[in-house]
């Protein structure tokens, strides 16, 4: 592709795209840096369990530290940490707690600051590791000195000896003001007892592929156990005592070949010839593994092979089978996830005589949301708290464990929970963020409520039009609420847990700053979809040069994927949007029918029907914008998106050419047969049949009309990157003609690196311009 100039002349009249380059809409995010304060608020707790104090972000780049009487609100600001007068944060000693897997750090916002202490006889060497996992050089620590840095929470740290480069400790800065002691070489593997030690210690459990033996720890005595497990099964996974160290489970697993995947290297930095990487990597209808338990009892010689009615076809892709036992040891449980997800049960089975039952029981005519199961047990009462869509909506339901009836339920009403924050056995109450309750409001964003567990007592706690996170206190009778919406910066609001009542206003984010670099608020709109009935919700955001007496390019960033909502529910500077309309674009995202967090029948839209991706009601959400938006330019319209959002980007010149006119789908997923198992069989089914291939970019590549790039990394481990190139031998055997580009030594997201954003914005700019 013959780059274009970084210069785009503004020509007069209201349909030309401005002067702004390349160049500057990269750079532009620099503007942005630092503007917003304390948009996130870490409380570090007091003694009293309610009182805390924050480190506060000050304008010109400096900090202060705010004590908050958790009984008040009432607020006492400094300059130091040292003027709260508070107890240092006790040391750790890298000896004790070094972290010995290299991990990458989280991208905190929530600044801090340690004191590393060197108290080796030898210079050593720091290393700060990047959100990738590679470490960045911070300079070198002689013998007793120390070195105090500003960092961030939960980023890693690693110290090597200077003398022989080698690793001395990985550790992970926690806590404001805390000092990490480097004191010696990483400690030794130390075998603690492990699952295979009965939970008294008197038994360990020994076993190879065909025979399981139980040993007495102090007479070394041991029983063989005889046990008919099924054909070709051995046993594999991991040791399950029951509480009372008389049973425990070893599963027993038909193994099956698994899939694999090539990816080459072509240009390692550390050889002129390519290499070859060989991954694991499970695709729809290929064969899994198969786990029964087989139940075991001290005194006895018979290992009992659980009987399989209750669970033939279990999707699994591992050889473990992890469960839980009842308190008193009568019985273990385990999910069974059938495959093709339309069955899901917990199933229990009793430690005398293997026989299993069903506690709990979910079917539907589409897919049951396995990644959505929640359940709490509660030994004491024999119940269990568990989520479920069997009324349509994501709810919670009291199970009785010993019959499998249902008690209560618990929440209902035509809204969601989200996720359950904590339950209080004692006083039988769930905490929980749900979505979908207020009119008027954004059905995804998410509120904290309370409820009894007979389903009394329902109460919302938080009131904010926005996104609502909550932080408790460890007394639990307060919480901070940080609440936003993609139009609205953050406010920090303490909270009583009674009643949601408003104990003070912590903090107040000001978008000032922000605001003056031209950076524009994004513009909240709610339009019909396909149905005519259903809202849809979506964001716009225009450039900082906008002229309403101009028409603008649109550009969709799509993502579809059925396992959550994505247009943006919380504030978020959302860089790489506004670089995209700097270049004079309005950009869109919008959630269609199809994703998740919207009840059943809006989610259920995807079913074996991926190339949907909520289109019908994009569109109609565009539309309807540009009804009131005379400066949205239908004739002009691009989409671009990665992985599921690379397929979908795809889709839009596929089935509906005649609105986007312009794609860019990189690592896209464009047959979902090529793709990884567990996304694609959930919402497309098992066995794998003709929707595959209605959904499939790859049978449908003839259809193509419009301008497309594709993008794809060379050692995608995502998405397998054959999905790419199959797309792109089907084009080229239908004769169309499209751009492609693969980028050299990245893997997913390939389109996010400097060279892919650049290039993507050189597209839509070339095909979008007058």
């Amino acid at each position: 592709m013959k780059p274009l100039p970084l210069l785009f002349l503004f020509l007069s009249g209201a349909s030309n795209l401005p002067a702004t380059t390349i160049e500057e809409a990269l750079a532009i995010a620099g503007r942005w840096e630092k503007t917003i304060q304390n948009e996130r608020l870490v409380p570090h707790w007091l003694a009293d369990g309610e009182s805390f104090w924050y480190r506060r972000e000050t304008r010109d780049a400096g900090e202060e530290y705010v004590l908050v009487n958790g009984a008040t609100g009432a607020k006492k600001t400094v300059t130091t940490r040292e003027a709260l007068q508070l107890p240092p944060p006790p040391s750790r000693r890298s000896s004790v707690e070094g972290l010995w897997t290299t991990k990458a750090s989280p991208k905190s916002t929530v600044p801090i600051s340690v004191t590393f202490v060197n108290q080796t006889d030898e210079l050593i060497n720091v290393y700060w590791f990047d959100y990738y996992g590679k470490p960045k050089s911070y300079g070198s620590i002689p013998p007793g000195g120390k070195n105090t840095t500003k960092t961030f929470q939960g980023h890693r740290w690693r110290f090597d000896h200077a003398s022989t480069n080698k690793p001395l400790a990985i550790l992970t800065a926690e806590e404001d003001g805390e000092t990490l002691i480097i004191d010696g070489p990483p400690p030794k593997e130390v075998v603690g007892e492990g699952p295979a030690v009965s939970p008294d210690g008197k038994w360990a459990v020994r076993f190879t592929a065909e025979r399981v033996t139980l040993v007495n720890r102090e007479t070394k005595d041991s029983t063989d156990y005889d046990c008919a497990v099924p054909d070709n099964a051995t046993f594999l996974g991991t040791v399950s005592w029951s509480p009372d160290s008389n049973t425990f489970m070893v599963p027993a697993v038909v193994e099956v070949a698994r899939r694999r995947i090539h990816l080459i290297e072509s240009s390692p930095k550390d050889s002129p010839q390519p290499k070859l990487e060989e991954l694991e990597y499970i695709k729809p209808g290929d064969p899994l593994p198969k786990a029964v338990p087989v139940i075991f009892r001290v005194g006895e010689s018979v290992g009992l092979v659980v009987a399989d009615d209750l669970f033939l076809n279990p999707y699994q892709t591992d050889s473990n089978l992890r469960g839980r036992w009842s308190a008193d040891g009568s019985e273990f449980y385990f999910d069974y996830n059938q495959r093709g997800h339309q069955l899901y049960r917990i199933i229990a089975v009793k430690a005398r005589s293997g026989e299993a039952r069903v506690v709990v029981e979910e079917t539907s005519a589409t897919f049951v949301d396995y990644l959505e199961t929640w359940r709490h047990w509660l030994p004491g009462t024999g119940e269990l708290i568990w989520k479920s869509e069997r009324d349509g909506w994501k709810h919670l339901w009291l199970i009785d464990v010993a019959s499998g009836a249902v008690k209560t339920q618990i929440t209902h009403g035509e809204w969601v929970v989200r996720q359950v924050l904590h339950v209080d056995e004692e006083k039988r109450q769930v905490w929980f963020l749900a979505c979908g309750l207020k009119a008027g409001e954004d059905p995804c964003q998410q509120h904290l409520c309370r409820v009894n567990l007979d389903g009394s007592g329902f109460i919302q706690l938080t009131e904010g039009d926005g996104e609502h996170e909550i932080q408790f206190s460890p007394n639990r009778r307060c919480f901070l609420d940080t609440w936003s919406r993609a139009d609205a910066p953050p406010v920090h609001e303490w909270r009583l847990c009674e009643d949601g009542s408003k104990i003070a206003e912590i903090e107040s984010v000001d978008a000032g700053e922000l605001l003056a670099t031209g950076w524009r608020m994004p513009e909240r709109f709610v339009a019909k979809g396909r149905d005519g009935k259903t809202d849809i919700h979506g964001i716009l955001i225009k450039p900082s040069h906008f002229d309403p007496t101009k028409h603008y390019p649109i550009v969709e960033q799509i993502y579809a994927g059925p396992p959550s909502s994505y247009a943006p529910k919380k504030f978020g500077i959302l860089s790489k949007q506004h670089q995209l309309a700097e270049l004079g674009f309005i950009v869109v995202q919008v959630d269609g029918m199809g994703t998740n967090d919207r009840g059943k029948a809006f989610h259920d839209v995807c079913w074996k029907n991926l190339k949907d991706a909520g289109f019908p009601d994009r569109i109609a959400w565009i539309k309807a914008a540009a009804a009131t938006r005379p400066w949205m330019d239908l004739t002009r319209v691009g989409i671009y998106g990665g992985s599921a959002g690379g397929q979908s980007a795809m889709r839009a010149l596929l089935d509906h050419h005649d609105f986007y006119h312009v794609a860019v789908a990189d690592c896209g997923c464009h047959d979902n047969r090529m793709d990884k198992i567990w996304w694609n069989e959930q919402w497309m089914g098992w066995p794998v049949d003709e929707s595959y291939a209605r959904s499939s970019n790859v049978d449908d590549a003839h259809k193509l009309e419009g301008h497309l790039l594709l993008i794809v990394g060379e050692q995608d481990a995502n998405v397998d990157p054959a999905s790419t190139m199959q797309v792109v031998g089907a084009l080229q055997k239908a004769g169309k003609t499209f751009e492609f580009m693969p980028i050299v030594g990245v893997g997913h997201g390939s389109a996010e690196t400097p060279y892919g954003t650049r290039l993507r914005m050189e597209f839509l700019i070339k095909h979008l311009s007058p």
